[in-house]
C-alpha cells in the first residue's frame, strides 16, 4: 500500500469529469476493441462451467492442448472475483495451498491478484501448483517496489523465465501485471512504461497472457492522462481506495467517489475490461495509512461496508463497458497489510464475507 503522503494525492482524481456508464462486451483474450470483433471474438469462450477458472468448474486430468479457448470471457466475468494476496512473506508450498483451497472453496473465488514480491527460486512454480490444484486463476505482478531500484527487472524476467517453462503456468496466469502504481510513484515515464507493456505482450504471446499495470486513476491524470498506457494495456487494472479522498467520510457514502475514478477510465479506456484490483477500505489506520479527511472512519464496520456497497451496486458495476467491474478485496489477511485484511492477525474473520459473484 502506498504510504498516506502519496495518497494524498488521490483525492484530486475525484475531481475529473464524470461519464455515463456505458455497456458493452470484451472478448477472452482482451484485445479487440472494434463492435463487430467483440462480437465475433465472445462466441470462442465456452460458457461456465466449462471455463476456467468459472465456480463449478471441472478440471480434467490432463492439460488441454493449448489455453485458447480456455478462459472465461471477461465480459461474463463481474463483481466479487477473489482477493489481493501479498507474497512478500514468500509463504511455503503448504500454506499457499491452504490459503488458495480457502479463497477458492470458503470465498467461492475466481481469481487471487498478487501483491508484492518474494524472490525466492521457484516460488512462481509455487504459486501455479497451488492455483491449480485450486482451480483459482492468477493476477501476476512485475513487482517494482518503493525503493527506485532496478530489481522488477530481475522480476520481471524471472517471472516470464517461469511462465514459458512451466506447462501449468499459461493455464492459470489470466494476466501480468506491472506495479504497483508505477505511474503514481514515478518509477517510469509513461512512454517507457507503455514500451514495457508492449514488449512484454510480445514476450507473452505465444503463452495468450495479456499485459496490464495496475495503477490509480490519479496515476494516469498526473502524467497528462497516459494515454499511451491505456492505449498499450489489455486490460484496464484499477487502484480504487476512497477512503483517502479529501471528501471521504463513511463506506456507506463511498459511491461517488468510486464513480468518478471509473467515470474516468470508461472515458479514456477505450472499452476495454476493468478490474478493481487493490480495492477496499482500512478498519484502522497506522503510520503509513491516514486519511485526507477529517471525516474518514477507519474501522471494522466501515471495512464492511464498503463491500456490502459494492455488492448493492452489482448492477451498476455489470453493465460497464467491457462486460462489467470484477472486483478483488484488498486483502486477504492483516497479516500481509495491518487494517486491510477480512481475516485479522489471529485468522479470524473480522466479518461476515460472503459478497455477490453474480447479479
Amino acid at each position: 500500500m502506498v504510504l498516506s503522503t502519496l495518497l494524498g494525492a488521490l483525492a484530486l482524481s475525484l475531481l475529473a469529469s464524470a461519464a455515463p456508464l456505458e455497456k458493452g462486451v470484451q472478448p477472452h483474450n482482451f484485445r479487440a476493441s472494434t463492435p463487430a470483433a467483440r462480437s465475433d471474438a465472445t462466441t470462442d469462450a465456452n460458457p461456465a462451467p466449462f471455463c476456467f477458472p468459472s465456480l463449478g468448474f471441472i478440471p480434467s486430468s490432463a492439460l488441454p492442448s493449448d489455453n485458447t479457448n480456455w478462459w472465461c470471457d471477461p465480459a461474463t466475468e463481474y463483481a466479487f472475483l477473489g482477493f489481493s494476496y501479498e507474497v512478500t512473506a514468500c509463504q511455503s508450498k503448504a500454506q499457499l495451498q491452504k490459503e488458495f483451497s480457502d479463497i477458492r472453496y470458503h470465498f467461492d473465488s475466481r481469481y487471487v491478484r498478487l501483491y508484492g514480491a518474494c524472490d525466492r527460486d521457484g516460488f512462481y512454480d509455487d504459486i501455479v501448483e497451488a492455483a491449480w490444484d485450486n482451480q483459482l486463476g492468477v493476477h501476476a505482478l512485475v513487482w517494482f517496489g518503493f525503493d527506485g531500484s532496478d530489481i522488477w527487472k530481475t522480476r520481471r524476467d524471472t517471472l516470464f523465465g517461469a511462465l514459458h517453462a512451466n506447462p501449468k503456468a499459461k493455464f492459470v496466469t489470466r494476466v501480468v501485471q506491472f506495479g504497483s502504481e508505477p505511474l503514481f510513484d514515478d518509477v517510469l515515464p509513461h512512454a517507457q512504461l507503455a514500451q514495457q507493456v508492449t514488449l512484454a505482450k510480445q514476450n507473452l504471446s505465444s503463452l495468450h497472457i495479456p499485459v496490464t499495470v495496475s495503477e490509480l486513476a490519479y496515476g494516469y491524470q498526473e502524467r497528462g492522462g497516459a494515454q499511451d498506457v491505456l492505449n498499450a494495456i489489455d486490460s484496464i487494472n484499477i487502484h480504487m481506495l476512497p477512503f483517502f479522498a479529501q471528501t471521504a467520510s463513511t463506506s456507506d457514502k463511498a459511491w461517488p467517489l468510486v464513480e468518478n475514478d471509473l467515470n474516468w477510465f470508461i472515458k479514456h479506456g477505450n472499452g476495454k475490461k476493468m478490474y478493481f484490483d487493490e480495492n477496499g477500505w482500512p478498519s484502522v489506520t497506522s503510520e503509513g495509512v491516514q486519511p485526507n479527511s477529517p471525516d474518514a472512519v477507519a474501522d471494522i464496520p466501515n471495512e464492511q461496508g464498503y463491500y456490502e456497497l459494492l455488492d448493492q451496486h452489482c448492477t451498476d458495476l455489470k453493465a460497464v463497458v467491457g462486460g462489467g467491474i470484477g472486483w478483488f478485496a484488498h486483502i486477504y489477511s492483516d497479516d500481509q497489510e495491518p487494517g486491510y485484511g477480512i481475516y485479522n492477525s489471529d485468522g479470524v474473520l473480522k466479518f461476515p464475507f460472503s459478497p455477490r459473484t453474480s447479479c
